[in-house]
């Protein structure tokens, strides 16, 4: 959905409104009540939004890195899924 904001509105609100095109959201500046101009981020801004939320989720499970240092690799695995015999015959056991 597009942001829909006259000039003097723009003016006032100018950091929110780049906020919200770097977010990729579309911001179109009106004059009059007719459209006038697009607010649109740069290939750079882009980049860094993108490298500021990757490195934000890294620091975030970093947090964990010394809870779980001493847990061998196996710990971390994820199991196969189970064969349709498998699923079967724990349905049977667990329903009856």
């Amino acid at each position: 959905m597009a942001i829909h904001v006259n000039i003097g509105e723009a003016k006032t609100r100018l950091s929110e409104l780049l906020a919200a095109a770097a977010r990729g959201e579309e911001v179109v500046v009106n004059k009059a009540g007719v459209p006038f101009a697009t607010l649109v981020p740069t290939p750079e801004a882009l980049q860094l939004a993108r490298e500021a939320r990757a490195a934000k989720r890294l620091s975030a499970f970093g947090c964990l890195a010394d809870k779980y240092k001493d847990q061998p690799a196996s710990a971390f695995d994820i199991p196969p899924p189970m064969t349709g015999a498998e699923f079967d015959e724990r349905t049977k056991r667990k329903f009856g």
